[in-house]
């Protein structure tokens, strides 16, 4: 399988990113300050708050642009936008990175929102099922949620240069599989219009006069709805209901952490808690597919379950775990809210780019979500500022969601949002890369500690 091999090779990349750590650094410097560099973000080093003034300004001005069109295009392939948003805030804006990481959180989440409620309304392009794949979205979403949380854990222990090679090995090698997608769906694209079109031209009579000048139309031409019938068949209210459970139960879970002494038994008594909260949603739907595969498989029926077009063995079933929880950690870890691993991954396995970007967005809404609130019990961003960053979110959500479908219906092409995914992706390693590297630099020439750190002295 394609793309396992894939996932294997960057899993061997990373390992070997970690192993030179022990490789290249001095643990007997003494020369460099480790107090400064205790409480790095995955975007910088921290610093004391730099909260500029909501005014009318070029910089305002040119991050309020950046800011649509990454949002626009982040929530058409599925992947928020992180990565171009924190680069924007920091050296446009001028905020610190750890606000300029919260308040990008409040971006990806305003955005995802909106799309969320726009796809909501817009029907599945092929079947009649929701647009939202919700089989895939319980299986994905509490392995996720619980990689994110050990990934903003490690990215506390992680040296900044680490973390600077994990970005450029991950944005490159998933933009290229993605994009390397979008041209084999291109190809199949265009084969299919043109069959299209020699089917229609064969359709004439003896006489060579046309029979039929338009497509095909169904044999059960599908029923007209409206927006309000579309919403109500979209919305699963149980599974979301178990959604919003998920999202609860985590959110309690690091409020409370967040009040207990750091590396005290009740902190890692409630960080272990998140373990069976996951597990326990994640093997309740993947039991259900389990069980449902192998009663359509001996009555010889098969038709999938859900979008993704993998079999979904016990041993399929693992590999989606792995790769939700390694999606979710990197996410963490790179600050991002897993997107950039879960929409490469849905189109991997079989989901058409529709869905996929639909399904990745709502549930990179519920990480999202959760980050913000966490950020704001922490008052780590001001509320003016992520006001306005998220109403900017919002509007270019709309905007971006209805656009990629009226030139999808014009081109009759999907493969453009795998196309516009592969380039946010791209454009997330360029900006973080660039930005990581000269921080690297930085510490260098500075004599900055460049070995792990320890996580409960870090704190």
């Amino acid at each position: 399988m394609a793309t396992r091999g894939f996932v294997l090779s960057l899993l061997c990349c990373f390992l070997a990113a970690v192993l030179s750590v022990f490789l290249f650094t001095d643990w007997n410097d003494t020369n460099g300050d480790r107090n400064s560099s205790l409480l790095h973000t995955p975007y910088g080093l921290s610093s004391e708050k730099v909260w500029p003034e909501l005014e009318l300004s070029w910089r305002l001005i040119l991050a309020t642009v950046i800011g649509f069109l990454g949002s626009a295009c982040g929530t058409v392939g599925g992947v928020g936008g992180g990565g171009i948003f924190v680069p924007m805030l920091t050296l446009i804006v001028g905020f610190d990175t750890k606000s300029a990481a919260a308040l990008s959180k409040c971006m990806i989440m305003g955005a995802s929102a909106s799309s969320v409620w726009y796809n909501l309304r817009v029907p599945h392009p092929t079947k009649e099922v929701p647009i939202l794949d919700y089989d895939l979205a319980l299986l994905f979403q509490p392995m996720l949620m619980l990689g994110i949380t050990v990934g903003v854990a490690l990215s506390v222990v992680f040296p900044y240069w680490l973390i600077t090679v994990l970005i450029i090995i991950l944005f490159l090698g998933t933009s290229s599989r993605s994009f390397c997608k979008g041209i084999e769906m291109w190809k199949e694209e265009t084969l299919l219009k043109k069959e299209m079109i020699r089917q229609q031209e064969a359709i004439a009579n003896s006489r060579g006069e046309l029979l039929i000048d338009s497509e095909y139309d169904p044999l059960v031409p599908r029923e007209e709805k409206s927006e309000m019938q579309i919403l109500c068949f979209n919305l699963r209210w149980t599974m979301i209901c178990v959604l919003l459970i998920v999202w609860i139960a985590f959110l309690l879970i690091q409020i409370i952490k967040n009040e207990v002494a750091v590396c005290s038994t009740w902190y890692w008594a409630l960080f272990c808690l998140q373990i069976p909260a996951a597990c326990g949603v994640f093997g309740y739907e993947a039991v259900k597919l389990y069980k449902e595969h192998k009663k359509r498989m001996s009555t010889g029926n098969t038709e999938a379950i859900c979008e993704a077009s993998i079999q979904w063995t016990a041993t399929n079933l693992a590999f989606c775990a792995l790769c939700g929880i390694l999606g979710g950690t990197v996410g963490g870890l790179l600050g991002s809210g897993g997107g950039f691993i879960l929409g490469p991954l849905l189109l991997e396995i079989g989901v058409i780019p529709q869905v996929a970007s639909a399904t990745a967005t709502f549930v990179m809404m519920f990480s999202s979500s959760l980050s913000v609130v966490e950020f704001y019990l922490l008052k780590r961003f001001p509320i003016p500022y992520a006001l306005y960053l998220m109403a900017v979110s919002v509007l270019a959500g709309f905007w971006g969601q209805s656009f990629i479908r009226k030139l999808i219906t014009i081109l009759k092409r999907a493969s453009v949002i795998v196309f516009i995914l592969s380039g946010v992706i791209f454009a997330s390693a360029l900006t973080m890369g660039v930005v990581g590297i000269e921080k690297s630099i930085q510490m260098i020439h500075n004599h900055e500690f460049m070995g792990f750190l320890s996580f409960c002295s870090s704190q």
